[in-house]
């Protein structure tokens, strides 16, 4: 698909509609083939497309969408748009080419979107998006990438700060989301844990892992460990509502989850224990649990 980019705004540049330029270098029939310019009908055609969904009419927009291409994107369109307060596309730049040899024509589209969401949230993007229209003008394909602008409200790449306990060479950084498994892991985790099942649990954690607990006490996790623990409870049940992995920005992988939940343990002697808990899971550079860090409260009392 970057390909594909690349060749298209090469062909931005061209004056006339006789004139080629750029080149296709994706696999299949059509690797080598050039591009050149489309008509202004096209332009038009999205032109009112913007129009139309800046007005927040998805019924005046399918108008602009071939018969097939209206029915798989009429229904979102309109829950979409009926979402929204407001929302603007204004496009700055327009750009419709075609590959030698074909009917269709491809609009490359610049534009800056403003949304006002009905629950209150703000999004402002960059946009980049591809019409593919057919010979009578109509939508048949649609195509977006978007550049989260500093004036949006969520969406970014990056966000929040890491300060460290003393100045660091990472204090003042950025945070981002992390993707290696780790949601997956702490989930495996509950589920083994809720299970009693000691050798699954332990397989979480590095070797040596350490767990510093809400009450101050600090164990390092074994199998050994796991096998005790769980014969003195009668009852138990970890239950998550989020799980919230994030990293320093442009460091190596190792990462911190966060994971609020709540857990219930009775033990054996009648005794019961519940609360709310939000733990720190440090995930080490091979994907496993290096240390944790518990905090508690109490339940809101009734």
């Amino acid at each position: 698909m970057k390909n594909l980019i690349y060749a298209l705004v090469l062909a931005s540049g061209l004056i006339s509609s006789g004139q080629t330029a750029g080149v296709f270098l994706g696999e299949g029939e059509n690797n080598g083939k050039k591009f050149l310019i489309g008509s202004d009908k096209s332009v038009d055609v999205v032109l009112d497309i913007a129009k139309q969904y800046s007005a927040q009419q998805p019924e005046l927009m399918m108008a602009n969408y071939s018969e097939e291409f209206a029915e798989r994107a009429s229904g979102w369109t309109a829950n979409w748009l009926g979402s929204m307060e407001s929302i603007t596309m204004d496009p700055y730049m327009i750009v419709p080419v075609k590959m030698e040899g074909s009917d269709n024509t491809m609009v490359l589209t610049w534009s800056v979107e403003d949304r006002h969401s009905k629950n209150g949230s703000k999004e402002k993007l960059n946009l980049m998006e591809i019409f593919t229209l057919d010979q009578d003008q109509k939508v048949t394909a649609f195509a977006q990438w978007s550049n989260v602008m500093p004036e949006s409200q969520f969406g970014k790449r990056s966000g929040g700060k890491f300060l460290g306990r003393g100045e660091s060479e990472y204090s003042g950084r950025a945070l981002v989301f992390s993707d290696r498994g780790e949601v997956e892991a702490i989930e495996q985790l509950v589920k083994d844990y809720n299970n009693r099942d000691g050798a699954a649990c332990n397989a979480a954690f590095a070797e040596g892992a350490v767990f510093n607990t809400a009450d101050g006490n600090q164990m390092v996790l074994s199998e050994d460990v796991w096998a005790p623990l769980f014969d003195s409870y009668e009852e138990l049940k970890w239950e998550i509502y989020s799980i919230t992995p994030v990293k320093i920005q442009n460091t190596d992988p190792e990462s911190g989850v966060t994971v609020y939940g709540r857990e219930k343990r009775v033990f054996k002697d009648g005794t019961v224990w519940e609360k709310e808990l939000v733990e720190w899971f440090y995930f080490n550079l091979d994907g496993k649990i290096s240390r944790v860090n518990q905090y508690t409260r109490d339940l809101v009392k009734k």
